[in-house]
């Protein structure tokens, strides 16, 4: 049996590798999202995978497609995801803070309550 070396089958190769990799991300993340109690908890298993899945996924995609076009916008989307993505995991969280449905009593440091009661008796004086 003769093997010889092909660049583009060790591509299709580790772009289908990365794509299974980004897809199992997203499905231990979603299991997360459903085990996990609160709403903190699920934030954080929202955000931290999922980031390094679509990572996985958009490396897998221009590994197979392999056009300079499609690989310059899917490094745009990386770069807007790592820019956004904490931002708006911050914000949630925050919202989520001041509706009522983070149980206080489990978090080891408030520093938002601190923060919260002290603009308010400043706000009363």
């Amino acid at each position: 049996m003769n093997f010889t070396f092909s660049w583009m089958l060790a591509l299709d190769v580790l772009g289908g590798t990365l794509l299974v990799g980004g897809c199992l991300l997203t499905l231990i993340a979603s299991i997360g999202i459903a085990r996990y109690p609160d709403a903190i908890s699920r934030q954080h298993v929202a955000t931290k995978p999922q980031i390094l899945s679509l990572i996985l996924n958009l490396a897998g995609t221009a590994l197979l497609v392999r056009e300079a076009a499609m690989t310059w916008t899917l490094l745009l989307v990386i770069g807007f995801m790592l820019i956004t993505s904490p931002i708006s995991a911050h914000m949630l969280s925050r919202a989520a803070y001041r509706t009522g449905v983070i149980d206080r009593g489990l978090l080891d440091v408030d520093e938002l309550g601190e923060d919260l009661e002290m603009k308010t008796s400043q706000e009363g004086t």
